[in-house]
Parts: C-alpha cells; structure tokens; sequence
C-alpha cells in the first residue's frame, strides 16, 4: 500500500505559502461559482478550500508575529 506524503503550512516557505493561497482563494471562487450556476456536485470542496485558505494565513500571520518579535528583541538587546 503507498503511503500518502503530506506536507504542512509550517513545512513550506514563505512564497510557496503565498503560491498556495493565491491557488485556494482562486479554487474557492470556482467553486462558488459553480455552487451560484448549480452545477457543483461536491458542495464538501467549498469547505476543504475554506479550511486551506485559513490554515495558509494562520501560519502566515505566525511568522508575520515571529518575525515582528525578533526584530522586538533584536531591538532591546541593542538598547
């Protein structure tokens, strides 16, 4: 049996990361509007996109907080 390789937000770099939103956000569309025609059968994609879209901006806003702290830090060390 194969196994099935996953790969995390947090494993990816930063510009993939954004790659991958900008691809989930335009999925997303899609399929809404497919949902508005009625021609989406899967209506479970509209919520696996949704989820994507947060897990990608969640780790976004991480390293954004991480970054912000370092530099904090980076900052009081010189002071």
């Amino acid at each position: 049996m194969a196994t099935k390789v996953t790969t995390t937000a947090s494993d990816l770099d930063t510009a993939s990361i954004v790659e991958r939103l900008a691809e989930e956000k335009d999925r997303l569309f899609k399929l809404r509007l497919q949902n508005a025609t009625g021609t989406l059968e899967n209506t479970a994609g509209l919520r696996s996109a949704r989820k994507e879209i947060a897990r990608y901006e969640t780790e976004l806003r991480a390293r954004e907080i991480e970054a912000a702290e370092a530099l904090a830090q980076e900052q009081e060390e010189k002071a």
